[in-house]
């Protein structure tokens, strides 16, 4: 292993990531023929095979899974150490990589946006999946820096809120609870409902919502995006549990309509989440400083408008656009 490179350690825990020497060829704009190359000089340097090959199907043996672990480990180290010498420098350039969870680009994207124009000599680079797996890419050290709702306890993860994050209840605009006030929970135990995957924070917030009232309700659907989630709301397959983040243009157009249930909106907050201890690079304080400093005005200038807090609400208030 002492003669092993960054390069080939860093092919191979993205062929790792993907399961597929092609998916890690165009991820790192290498030819899939430099990418099998690479694999094979280190499992020459390892004297093991890393990968079953059987077809297109691609795993990872035990060693390859034990060599993965040390791997992530080097990378994640280096990168640390780059970060380091980069704070040294008080330079802002250079590599960030942000993750977030799917929900939040319905803002995040902006935001992003007027951050490169402030700083246009760091490069981003953007990872998005659900909750689970913006954790796996938080301890793997592929993230400098995630944005995401409850980040999970028993990691040593450093959270800071910089926004509230409002989740409601949702239905076509024929629905029959549509024009209905202070729906109580138990009246929606009688309807079918559409959810999110588990490991979803989205759908972790509305199985504690309805946990807490003691009500089991009726899954029918379970779907992997808030697009097509709203997409089956809006053609009347069921109701919907979605951040009102991801619904203002249906508001804006009359598309969806938000319910009136006690206890809704779900507040949670929206979370800057790195790994505790990690030093962040210029470029990743920079970004959190950014998004400390001017994301929640962002996002009630944009969103403010759609719902009612829980401490303004009063009997009989509906959340309805403007």
């Amino acid at each position: 292993m002492k003669n092993a490179t960054f390069r080939q350690l860093r092919v191979f825990s993205e062929v790792a990531k993907h399961l597929s020497f092609a998916r890690a060829a165009e991820s790192l704009h290498l030819t899939p023929p430099a990418v099998t190359m690479q694999v094979k000089e280190l499992e020459g340097h390892v004297g093991m095979p890393l990968f079953e090959r059987q077809g297109k199907k691609v795993s990872l043996t035990t060693t390859g899974e034990y060599m993965l672990v040390y791997a992530r480990r080097i990378l994640a180290t280096a990168k640390d150490a780059e970060d380091a010498a980069s704070r040294l420098r008080r330079a802002e350039s250079g590599r960030l990589t942000i993750g977030f969870v799917s929900t939040a680009k319905y803002f995040l994207m902006r935001l992003i946006a007027q951050f490169r124009v402030r700083h246009q000599g760091i490069e981003v680079h953007i990872a998005i999946g659900n909750r689970d797996q913006l954790v796996q890419m938080i301890q793997a050290g592929e993230v400098d820096i995630a944005i995401m709702g409850r980040p999970p306890a028993e990691l040593m993860l450093r959270a800071e809120p910089f926004a509230a994050h409002p989740h409601v209840f949702v239905a076509d605009t024929a629905h029959p609870l549509t024009h209905s006030e202070r729906i109580s929970v138990e009246e929606l135990r009688s309807h079918d409902f559409i959810v999110r995957e588990p490991g979803s924070g989205t759908r972790a917030a509305m199985r504690m919502f309805f946990e807490a009232s003691h009500v089991q309700p009726r899954l029918k659907i379970q779907l992997g995006s808030n697009e097509t989630i709203k997409q089956a709301v809006m053609a009347g397959l069921g109701l919907g549990f979605l951040s009102l983040h991801t619904i203002g243009l249906e508001l804006q157009q009359g598309l969806i309509s938000v319910l009136d249930v006690q206890g809704a909106p779900v507040v949670r907050a929206w979370n800057l989440v790195h790994a505790q201890g990690k030093f962040l690079s210029p470029a990743a304080e920079s970004f959190r400083y950014f998004m400390l400093e001017g994301a929640e005005a962002y996002l009630v200038e944009h969103f403010g408008r759609f719902w009612v807090s829980p401490a303004e609400q009063v009997p009989g208030a509906v959340i309805r656009a403007l």
